[in-house]
């Protein structure tokens, strides 16, 4: 579980530090992303169990994938949620 609060941590401290340099719409796919993984944190937190890292992944592209299928994206933005995500999925644990 060390491991998994280590990634979350990490994403976190992304989402932060990219608020300083970040475009108007890098900030908003990165903040809709954060949606998305909060929203699947809180998910894995209910069901009382541990969880893993890959089952957060897992968790967060399957919502990106709803989403993305239901046209909540524009091209342009989903090019980006896509792009911060797959740099976030590559952070160390």
């Amino acid at each position: 579980m060390q491991q998994t609060e280590n990634y979350i941590n990490a994403m976190a401290d992304y989402f932060d530090q990219s608020v300083a340099t970040s475009s108007d719409d890098q900030l908003f796919a990165a903040g809709y992303l954060r949606g998305h993984i909060d929203l699947a944190v809180g998910t894995l937190q209910l069901q009382e169990q541990a969880f893993s890292v890959d089952t957060l992944q897992q968790q967060v592209a399957q919502s990106l994938q709803q989403a993305i299928s239901a046209g909540e994206l524009n091209d342009a933005d989903q090019a980006l949620v896509v792009d911060i995500w797959q740099h976030l999925q590559q952070l160390p644990c």
